[in-house]
């Protein structure tokens, strides 16, 4: 049996913090999930003027899980449970909202270049209120296969298991090649997954892939075969279909209007949600108005 085509999706430009300009992959209008994965932006790569970075003010999270794989530059993580740390390239930042968490995102080094993939995890429902945590992965598994270096951010591929701490079926991979590269990779049937060129350009099941969009691979397939000519990157990622319906809305992640409201007005009134370790310079975030609207499940 033939494995489904695939689909393309265009990503969108958005700014995320004080002026920082990103490529939102998901969620999109026709495709909100791939697998778990709720939420992808692709940043840079940029380099800032002098005195210019990233600055993301403090803002509350509920029901997910973030993750970022920092790849240029480093940012620091600072968060209402204490925790402040800095993200290098080839690491991992995950932080587990739960039930709540509030944090603040700021470049390192003014002036600096970066480039990053931020993303968000949706939680299942029985651990949507799970305590708050969070941890650094700095020591992620690798493998070469077929001139693409391969690392495994999130579940299994390849053989090698990420050690991030997720609680759905689900996996991210990232591929970066120096030159030339082509390798056949096997997927598992019963996943779907989504892939976005992160830098240069690739062909993906023979679909040429520019920068800008998201090639969607609906359950179904066993192998992936990935091929570029140049230097170049990949974000591969994939989960099982994740068969509850959920809304984003704005930093929330949950399953009624009512549960956003809730978070929205706790935060407004500084319960909750904690403190943000001091540090940085950009003011906090706030909800856009409910007023008027109605949130559904999708």
């Amino acid at each position: 049996m033939n494995a489904p085509a695939p689909i393309r999706y265009p990503s969108r430009s958005s700014i995320v913090g004080e002026d920082t300009q990103i490529r939102r992959a998901l969620p999109n209008r026709e495709r909100r999930l791939v697998g778990a994965w709720c939420f992808l932006d692709h940043l840079g790569p940029v380099q800032f003027a002098p005195g210019k970075g990233m600055h993301v003010g403090p803002h509350p999270h509920i029901g997910l899980q973030t993750f970022t794989w920092m790849i240029e530059g480093e940012v620091v993580h600072r968060d209402s449970l204490g925790n402040e740390q800095v993200i290098r390239p080839g690491q991992v930042n995950l932080m587990t909202a739960g039930r709540g968490i509030s944090h603040t995102e700021d470049s390192a080094q003014e002036g600096a270049a970066m480039h990053a993939a931020q993303l968000w995890i949706a939680l299942p429902k029985e651990e949507k209120d799970r305590e708050p945590a969070f941890s650094n992965y700095a020591d992620l598994p690798t493998a070469d296969v077929g001139g693409w270096r391969a690392t495994v951010l999130a579940g299994t591929a390849l053989g090698l298991t990420a050690p991030t701490q997720v609680y759905t079926p689900l996996v991210g991979v990232d591929f970066t090649s120096a030159g030339a590269a082509d390798n056949t990779l096997p997927l598992q049937a019963d996943f779907e997954y989504g892939a976005m060129v992160l830098r240069g350009e690739a062909e993906l099941a023979g679909e040429a892939l520019p920068q800008g969009e998201l090639l969607y691979f609906p359950p179904g397939r066993t192998e992936l075969r990935l091929r570029t000519s140049t230097a170049a990157q990949v974000l591969l990622l994939g989960g099982r279909p994740f068969g509850e319906p959920i809304m984003v809305w704005w930093n929330f992640v949950a399953r009624t209007h009512e549960e956003i409201q809730q978070a929205a007005d706790d935060w407004n009134a500084g319960r909750r949600f904690g403190t943000v370790r001091p540090g940085s310079t950009a003011k906090p975030l706030s909800p856009p108005s409910l007023d008027g609207v109605h949130l559904r499940p999708s």
